[in-house]
């Protein structure tokens, strides 16, 4: 009785240890890459959002004046200063804050929300990050995963973890991307350890493995697999 109850003990701290590195590995990999991913969905919401908008950039000046206020903003954002980047980037310039709200009608405020909701997370403050990548609509097949992702890991900061593990349940499930579905059906599988639904835990594991083995969520997969079936 005594070596069960201290394997389970260790199963439980080494499934709490997963879950941190999880975290910090989002952190790591999102500051490596943020500047290109957050890049990619401004291009992504001006080129791919459709005439309408394409032609707003050019026929309408607050479209144009929401994209010159932007650029100080994500400056700030490049550089870890989250709080200047969400009130007062300098130069005279709007944070995200109020380009969310003065151009809450333009693709560009509408990003605002979620460069602000992000910020939000870095500084700790979830409620507000929870607020802000709510108003954020994401298009196409990354952004929405991105979203729900950043959503539960807000959620799960505030160990609100069944609402952390639907939000990351959306996200695996909102494209089928080789980088990020791999990374939150891991997050998901490592939540669902934690509640102790380990059957559940298997199967996203399972599909980590069985779809995207060469991903960087996949190559250790196995040891997870065998920890939850074990």
């Amino acid at each position: 009785m005594a070596k069960r109850k201290k394997k389970q003990k260790r199963q439980e701290e080494e499934t709490l240890v997963d879950i941190v590195e999880a975290r910090d590995q989002a952190t790591d990999w999102f500051e490596k890459n943020q500047m290109f991913i957050l890049g990619g969905i401004l291009l992504a919401v001006l080129i791919f959002g459709g005439l309408f908008a394409y032609r707003n950039f050019y026929q309408k000046p607050q479209q144009q004046e929401a994209l010159q206020q932007m650029f100080q903003a994500e400056r700030q954002f490049e550089r870890d200063s989250f709080a200047l980047a969400l009130t007062n980037p300098g130069g005279g310039n709007l944070g995200f804050l109020d380009i969310a709200d003065e151009f809450g009608g333009t693709s560009t405020g509408n990003i605002a929300n979620y460069y602000a909701g992000i910020c939000y997370l870095n500084l700790g403050k979830f409620d507000a990050a929870i607020a802000h990548l709510n108003d954020y609509s994401p298009s196409g097949e990354i952004t929405p995963t991105m979203k729900y992702g950043a959503l539960g890991d807000a959620y799960s900061e505030k160990e609100d973890f069944d609402t952390a593990l639907s939000n990351y349940k959306k996200a695996a499930g909102a494209s089928d991307n080789e980088l990020l579905t791999p990374y939150y059906l891991k997050k998901a599988g490592l939540l669902n350890e934690k509640l102790g639904n380990t059957s559940e835990a298997s199967s996203y594991y399972q599909q980590i493995k069985d779809k995207y083995p060469d991903s960087p969520d996949g190559r250790d997969i196995d040891k997870y697999i065998a920890r939850v079936n074990g």
